[in-house]
């Protein structure tokens, strides 16, 4: 896809293909198709059970007939990107290196697009590995307003996707991730105070703090990426374009009165409809 180019730089083809620049020097480690089994189990159960840690994992590993131990299952959570919302003793931080900010959207009432953005990453199945996928969303309407996909826990492919959000929809008031190095770092960071965006993080582990990026990963991925087995990125990507333009455009919420998020986002009449 990416190739030697008398004209364009190596960097400038992966901006052109919106993909991260790391995934043209990514060298793929070799996973077994037990370890790619045992991934997507545990990504199917995660939705469901987002409070386990790595010992109710090796333990519901276990009653599915799988000899897995906590070591495996910790192995396994990490390469997912996830972590249990369980309360549990301050342990450990994201990144000593980075500054981790307050969580500002306690009590706050959303009532208006462009108020609160939110971001977060998943794990995404392929038939012979696996990807990560960024999307940024608007929370009041819950429209996705960008998104990306890498093969590596970058911070490459998530400030990509915030720099396309700010270009198309202008700036939030606030944006609030998880704390997560990706969204700790210094390059996602400072493209918000630059835009004077104010950054909001979740408690550590606190899944519902970051509510409705969660329900959108619980929908794509049974309406998607759980329907099929994909065989690259560029494929989920085709389809990903899709579904994300249905479900912005067409698929209704209860929560928004049966109204799309396009139909939500768009009704203030400050906000400009991007073509």
């Amino acid at each position: 896809m990416i190739e030697p180019h008398g004209k364009l730089s190596q960097t400038r083809q992966c901006q052109l293909l919106d993909l991260a620049r790391s995934i043209y020097y990514y060298q793929p480690q070799p996973i077994s198709n037990a370890d790619l089994v045992l991934l997507r189990m545990m990504d199917e159960q995660y939705l469901k059970t987002p409070q386990y840690g790595s010992r109710s994992y090796a333990t519901w590993f276990q009653r599915q007939g799988i000899m897995l131990g906590r070591k495996k299952a910790s192995s396994l959570m990490k390469t997912l990107g996830i972590v249990s919302i369980a309360p549990k003793p301050r342990t450990s931080i994201s990144s000593k290196q980075h500054k981790v900010y307050p969580y500002l959207l306690r009590e706050l009432v959303i009532n208006k697009p462009n108020q609160v953005w939110a971001a977060d990453i998943t794990y995404v199945p392929m038939e012979k590995g696996f990807g990560y996928l960024v999307a940024i969303i608007d929370w009041h309407s819950r429209k996705v307003l960008s998104w990306r996909l890498s093969n590596t826990l970058d911070t490459d492919f998530c400030t990509q996707a915030l720099e396309a959000a700010i270009q198309d929809y202008g700036c939030p008031q606030i944006m609030n991730t998880d704390q997560g190095v990706q969204f700790t770092s210094e390059a996602f960071t400072s493209i918000l105070k630059d835009h004077h965006i104010q950054i909001s993080m979740d408690g550590k582990g606190c899944y519902y703090d970051n509510i409705f990026v969660e329900r959108l990963w619980r929908t794509v991925k049974y309406e998607l990426l759980y329907t099929r087995e994909f065989n690259n990125l560029k494929e989920i990507k085709q389809n990903l374009s899709t579904w994300f333009e249905w479900y912005n455009q067409e698929r209704f919420h209860q929560s928004l009165d049966r109204l799309t998020p396009d139909e939500i986002y768009y009704s203030d009449p400050r906000i400009d409809r991007v073509a």
